[in-house]
């Protein structure tokens, strides 16, 4: 069942002992909302986990300072920035199957697997709608909880570059600045800082880059050979998501990851109305208009080919239209 921003906080109000659950891979979104979240239920006496089935990247770790994280039998299971089950990882996946009371998402291919989903595809980010929702349970706004919905709020819009930025987004950047958020900081650490072994992926990726379509299509791809010879790993690939893109002429840009058991994660991101989502959703994933991802089985080569052939046919629509 739909609910919406008012429903769901009186959901939260209702319950002591709350799970909160992150996807795989974990974003700036999902842990920044979750431990905002968290913090601000905390506050209202109430025992809250934030639980994430892979390990917490570092640069992250301020969000958990001051959370118990204590271990307890939930009352309420909540997935926070998850459009799909399969998002929390395999084994979360099995343990919470059929399990997940509520979802408060923003991702328009939310599968609605929760038994009530508070769902708005218009909002920029999950942290977005989380600002709204802690004020709905009169939430006191700390520092640290402003810092964990602006980088939610900032890495979900590639710090307000991406089509998916509205006058609201900036309005609540706004006010979570006000509110004390450490805005230069955040902006410094995710956008404006590289690791070395970061900027040895990176270059290695540049290096695998491939162009189809007459250069409308930019494909990157990341081997676990590449993080071998860089010395890093998942956790730094999110910003390579966006480099195909950047070049001049491309309308689709792709970055792919192999995983261990040697599938592939892509990434899609795209410009003007050409639909990401519509190419993910073909292939068994889902997201935004400008920005989506699907997981790619086989070879290499057979995993690029399934996303070329879904690329060029919306391509081919785009450039019809």
């Amino acid at each position: 069942m739909r609910i919406d921003l008012r429903e769901t906080a009186e959901i939260l109000q209702s319950f002591d002992k709350i799970l909160l659950l992150c996807h795989a891979h974990p974003d700036g979104d999902t842990l920044g909302s979750a431990t905002a979240l968290a913090h601000a239920l905390s506050a209202k006496g109430k025992k809250i986990r934030v639980e994430c089935s892979d390990p917490i990247p570092k640069d992250f770790g301020f969000m958990f300072e001051g959370l118990a994280n204590e271990e307890f039998e939930p009352e309420l299971i909540a997935a926070i920035d998850v459009a799909d089950i399969k998002l929390l990882g395999k084994e979360s996946e099995g343990k919470y199957q059929g399990k997940i009371d509520l979802c408060i998402d923003h991702h328009g291919s939310n599968m609605m697997y929760a038994d009530k989903v508070c769902l708005e595809p218009d909002s920029a980010s999950a942290a977005e709608m989380i600002y709204f929702l802690l004020k709905e349970i009169n939430a006191e706004f700390t520092p640290q909880i402003a810092s964990c919905l602006f980088t939610g709020v900032t890495t979900d819009t590639g710090c307000m570059r991406f089509s998916n930025t509205t006058p609201r987004t900036f309005e609540v950047a706004a006010e979570l600045a006000k509110l004390g958020a450490d805005t230069y900081n955040i902006i410094q650490i995710f956008f404006e800082t590289k690791t070395k072994t970061y900027a040895a992926l990176e270059r290695l990726a540049l290096d695998s880059m491939r162009f189809y379509f007459s250069d409308r299509c930019a494909v990157i791809c990341v081997t676990q050979d590449m993080y071998k010879r860089s010395g890093s790993d998942e956790s730094e690939t999110d910003r390579l998501a966006n480099l195909p893109r950047q070049i001049e002429g491309v309308l689709v840009g792709v970055s792919m990851r192999e995983l261990k058991d040697g599938s592939f994660k892509a990434s899609v991101r795209t410009h003007g109305d050409i639909d990401a989502s519509a190419i993910c959703k073909r292939l068994g994933g889902g997201g935004h208009m400008g920005a989506a991802g699907c997981t790619l089985y086989g070879s290499k080569q057979q995993a690029i080919n399934s996303l070329l052939k879904e690329i060029q046919a919306e391509i081919d629509a785009f450039i019809i239209d």
